[in-house]
């Protein structure tokens, strides 16, 4: 099954998302910022990232950024996950390259939608 990185500063999210998605099947790496994911994805490949905007060190649009310019990862399909779903805040992410915006609190059908919609696209 597809191994999905979640990155979020929310120790709480971040389990509650794991465990959805864990529940689905899917291998689940977690990192706590932009900067514990480049580690993460060093260590091992994912097949898809969620990605949260707000956070300490790097936050996600950094991330995004960094990402979209190596080409390792360029073509890593993204999902942000935000409480800020601000219409500018999802046009920023996807100018940058974001493949999909989901705005916190999301249902748990739509988190699983998503990702399959993106990680079946890749297999």
């Amino acid at each position: 099954m597809a191994t999905i990185l979640i990155v979020d500063d929310q120790a709480v999210t971040r389990r509650v998302l794991s465990l959805t998605l864990r529940n689905e099947g899917y291998d689940i790496i977690t990192a706590e910022d932009g900067l514990d994911a480049l580690s993460r994805l060093e260590e091992a490949p994912v097949d898809l990232v969620l990605l949260d905007i707000t956070m300490p060190r790097m936050d996600g649009l950094a991330l995004l950024h960094t990402l979209r310019s190596d080409e390792r990862h360029a073509a890593l399909p993204v999902i942000m996950l935000t409480a800020n779903g601000q219409d500018s805040t999802r046009k920023a992410a996807l100018s940058i390259g974001a493949d999909g915006f989901l705005t916190k609190p999301t249902s748990s059908q739509e988190l699983i939608e998503t990702v399959g919609r993106f990680v079946y696209a890749r297999i």
